[in-house]
């Protein structure tokens, strides 16, 4: 099995579909050329495989590159286009929201509309708030998008083929600090399903929920707790929209305690959903309140220092387990 960070995945996986599907092109700011010549970043070497009709340099408008991808895919194409920055998306929020996540709908299910829009997310490198900034839960608050988020190589690169043949405007969201870390992946041919939600850790003791960069932090605090006599069972969602109630919700009959984790702000994040589901569906089950661990309600700091302080670490889980043990 290859060993592949998370861009290189990506890379694999739009490489692949480019080559079964020739109605695959990608667009986007500097997607052919510019910044994208790290062999760890997803879109490095396709302008040179597949030419300049199919990977397309863009001009510096996110409104732009997002109707782009609604009139591609309305003449029958599958655009796969790229928002350099979560909070650039505010900027393409009237093509996304309006056009893309609508036509679908107002169309009677007669026709299909399928485009992937690629969108980096994330802290940690430094950039500040207007690039740092997690907007998942406003995505996954929009009816008609499909809301992926990965936290492995192999999970990146499956998603993505599917959301690729996805007849649905499906947002596939990317940890930039994930594009490093290498993991397994298969060579073979696979699809990951849209709305699975993964099991990555069994545990009989507390449930931990998450997704993206996250799951590290999961996994560390799992560990540490593990040594402690205390298992937790981690749930990697994968996909918010659908979101996989089932497994949740099988999850925390199992244990009785539920912990969600995102690195996203604490007001209105989508932990908030994830608990709404369980409260709904399992209160009976549950024998402690739950717990989210998130990002404190501020902007992103740009500060090494303040920026570690925002994100959430294995310490804030640990504490919120031995809380409700």
């Amino acid at each position: 099995m290859q060993q592949l960070g998370m861009g290189q995945a990506v890379n694999q996986a739009l490489r692949e579909e480019m080559r079964r599907n020739s109605e695959v092109f990608i667009a986007g700011e500097g997607v052919g050329v510019g910044i994208h010549v790290n062999p760890m970043f997803p879109t490095t070497g396709l302008l040179e495989e597949f030419g300049s009709k199919r990977v397309r340099d863009t001009p510096v408008s996110e409104a732009a590159i997002a109707g782009l991808a609604v009139g591609a895919a309305e003449a029958g194409l599958r655009p796969v286009v790229e928002i350099m920055f979560n909070p650039f998306i505010t900027l393409a929020s009237d093509m996304i929201v309006n056009h893309a996540a609508k036509l679908r709908y107002l169309s009677g299910g007669k026709s299909s509309f399928p485009l992937v829009i690629r969108v980096k997310t994330g802290a940690g490198f430094g950039a500040g708030c207007q690039h740092s900034h997690n907007l998942e839960a406003w995505l996954a608050h929009c009816p008609g998008l499909k809301v992926v988020m990965p936290a492995t190589p192999a999970d990146a690169k499956g998603l993505l083929k599917s959301a690729i043949r996805d007849d649905n405007p499906v947002i596939f969201i990317e940890d930039m600090m994930l594009y490093f870390a290498p993991g397994p992946v298969p060579e073979e041919e696979y699809l990951t399903p849209i709305g699975k939600a993964d099991v990555k850790r069994p545990g009989g003791d507390v449930s931990l929920v998450t997704w993206g960069n996250m799951l590290g932090v999961a996994f560390k605090a799992a560990e540490r707790l593990a040594q402690e006599g205390v298992e937790v069972e981690v749930v990697d969602l994968r996909s918010l929209v659908p979101l996989d109630t089932e497994t949740i919700l099988e999850s925390v009959r199992k244990t009785g305690r539920l912990v969600v984790l995102h690195e996203a702000t604490r007001t209105g994040g989508f932990a908030g959903e994830v608990s709404a589901v369980v409260m709904e569906h399992a209160f009976g089950e549950l024998k402690a309140p739950l717990r989210r661990v998130t990002g404190p309600d501020i902007p992103v700091p740009a500060s090494p220092t303040l920026e570690r302080f925002y994100i959430p670490d294995e310490e804030q889980v640990v504490t919120a387990v031995r809380e409700i043990l």
